[in-house]
């Protein structure tokens, strides 16, 4: 096997601008379009593998330390590489030798964005969702043609979708492939095209699409619903539906993860003989049990009442906090009775205390557990 150093004609040591300059020289001598001769084609494979090897680093490194950067297959092979060069060095390209290509694309994907009450969230709801979107013409069924019609070949490029052109360059006459101008690269012209969708193979219409929206989902998710986005044109392929998901706010029940949190306000004397207490959480009836001497910022945790686990199963919490109520306003008779007890409770004398935050940052501490 020839050594890619002597094939180009330059020293090991040599740089990369020398290696491509040697072979630019020896293309230009021995290119099949300027010396058709056999050995001449024989020379130009050598000449290009060589180059293709040696103006690689990794494939240089390779073969410098031992490695056989040989051809490894038929000449076809070896045509394929170089033809891609002087595409590049000629601008050439757009489907020579690849095949017309397919009016048939992918459609687009779309995203909706999805508003959900936080009481859906808990067990997951149902959405049939108006779209305005492309899909396929029913009266074409996605061919773009009139029906009974159907596309002809291209009398330009002969159905190949690209036009082969001699070109005079430095190599002499080089050809060189771009897509057709009168079919646009698809080999075939639509002669008669569908007059309800002009051709495209789809039209603009509201469809309705069914969603299951899954407990646990949280404001910014997104749901990904494979072929269900905008019809593709000339019958292709449906892309993709993505639903943006935002949780309305609630007045009453926020949200800690999978933990639903609220605050119960409670009467000074139900705080103080403790009291058994209805409330309405998002999904039924709660009935609380308060013993004697409840203090705000208390936390009353109600097991598995919260949000249904997006990933797995079981549900979150519901964290009650208790915020003891003072009252403002007494009758006479009601200030007697709390004076009366007054006098009679041995409490401790107002005295300054440690600092202690305020009660909604120590219900939302003990909320959050900080």
């Amino acid at each position: 096997m020839a050594d890619h150093y002597e094939v180009l004609g330059v020293e090991r040591d040599a740089s990369p601008d020398e290696i491509k300059k040697a072979y630019r020289r020896l293309a230009r001598e021995l290119h099949p379009d300027v010396n058709p001769s056999a050995e001449a084609q024989e020379r130009f494979k050598l000449v290009t593998h060589a180059y293709d090897v040696l103006s690689d680093p990794q494939q240089r490194q390779q073969y410098d330390l031992g490695g056989s950067g040989g051809f490894g297959g038929a000449g076809g092979a070896d045509f394929a590489g170089f033809s891609d060069i002087f595409e590049t060095f000629f601008g050439g390209g757009g489907g020579g030798g690849r095949g017309p290509r397919s009016r048939r694309e992918r459609g687009q994907d779309a995203l909706l964005r999805v508003e959900v009450d936080l009481d859906e969230v808990v067990f997951g709801t149902h959405r049939d969702l108006e779209v305005d979107t492309a899909v396929v013409c029913e009266t074409c069924n996605g061919s773009c043609c009139q029906p009974g019609t159907q596309p002809v070949t291209c009398d330009i490029c002969h159905g190949t979708g690209s036009i082969q052109r001699s070109v005079r360059s430095l190599l002499g006459n080089v050809m060189t492939s771009s897509p057709c101008g009168t079919c646009r690269g698809y080999g075939t012209v639509i002669a008669t095209p569908c007059v309800t969708c002009q051709g495209q193979g789809r039209v603009r219409a509201r469809r309705t699409v069914p969603v299951d929206i899954p407990a646990g989902v949280d404001t910014g998710l997104r749901l990904q619903m494979p072929g269900s986005g905008e019809a593709g044109p000339a019958g292709g392929p449906n892309g993709d539906l993505y639903l943006e998901i935002k949780v309305k706010h609630h007045e009453v029940f926020s949200r800690d993860g999978d933990d639903l949190l609220c605050t119960l306000e409670l009467s000074m004397t139900d705080a103080i003989l403790g009291t058994t207490a209805t409330v309405k959480a998002l999904d039924g009836d709660i009935r609380l049990e308060l013993k004697p001497g409840t203090q705000s910022a208390d936390i009353v945790t109600v097991k598995d009442r919260g949000i249904t686990h997006l990933r797995g199963s079981g549900r979150g919490d519901l964290r009650v906090g208790i915020q003891v109520v003072t009252p403002t306003k007494l009758d006479h008779k009601e200030k007697e009775l709390i004076k009366k007890f007054a006098s009679t409770y041995k409490g401790s004398q107002p005295t300054l205390a440690h600092f202690q935050q305020g009660l909604f940052a120590k219900l939302r501490d003990r909320f959050l557990n900080l």
